[in-house]
């Protein structure tokens, strides 16, 4: 199976482009969407954001992640092997999370190229016919790092956080997702914006509407949330926006 991964967006010519591609080179391969309306330039955010949805995946998928706004730059290309699932992209910090958090990880600098690739789509020409690869059960056609490469300074990536106090996506509804994975606050905690104390609850319907409340979100995440109204208009969030907590 092979997960899509972008910020892309729905709409417009590129997911289709990507599943073409993967429909030619592992036609027996299903492919799923995961996202495509991930904080679009931004592969810090979404590096958070794709680390706390693995522990869903099954093992051996493949996940083709492409937020990439260095491309036709001098950004590596990559494959992640990660506790038994594949990840295939640029090596911007995308999969920094993931590795970290993963009991063994490995990477391989992809050399393969393709006889003909568009400067500035390797999602469609580069990776994708690697995620096939992959899928299909070849190795990864590159060259591995060496087993020192999680440790290595600089690496882009290295210097984040293992979590951080951002907003990192805001969904449909105004949803705020923070990058702080929920097991490391007790309920007791408080997030501070501007003259708000927002409090914790532990779904929707223990608050009144229109109230203000942060909760643990299926993905492992801290979300603040308005009940039946938009945390993100209430108080003009933006991804990127630092979120101040004070911890019990």
């Amino acid at each position: 199976m092979i997960l899509l991964f972008t910020d892309f967006g729905y709409n417009g010519p590129y997911v289709g482009q990507l599943k073409t591609t993967l429909s030619r080179e592992a036609p027996a391969i299903p492919v799923l969407d995961l996202m495509h309306d991930v904080p679009a330039h931004n592969p810090h955010a979404a590096a958070y954001l794709l680390a706390a949805l693995v522990p869903e995946m099954p093992k051996d998928i493949v996940c083709l992640g492409v937020v990439d706004p260095g491309v036709g730059g001098e950004r590596t290309p990559v494959v992640q092997e990660a506790d038994g699932r594949w990840f295939v992209g640029p090596d911007n910090g995308l999969f920094e999370i993931v590795q970290r958090r993963a009991a063994r990880a490995q990477q391989w600098a992809i050399t393969w190229r393709p006889d003909n690739m568009s400067r500035s789509f390797h999602g469609r020409d580069l990776f994708a016919p690697v995620a096939a690869m992959l899928a299909r059960g070849m190795p990864p056609p590159g060259d591995a790092y060496p087993d020192t490469w999680r440790n290595a300074r600089p690496r882009p990536g290295a210097v984040w956080p293992d979590d951080i106090a951002e907003v990192i996506y805001i969904d449909r509804f105004g949803n705020a997702m923070i990058g702080l994975r929920s097991e490391l606050l007790d309920d007791a905690a408080v997030f501070i914006i501007g003259d708000s104390r927002i409090s914790h609850a532990p779904v929707f319907s223990q608050v009144p509407p229109n109230r203000v409340f942060w909760y643990n979100n299926s993905c492992g995440l801290i979300e603040i949330a308005v009940n039946r109204g938009s945390a993100a208009d209430v108080f003009g969030l933006a991804v990127g926006d630092a979120i101040a907590v004070e911890r019990a």
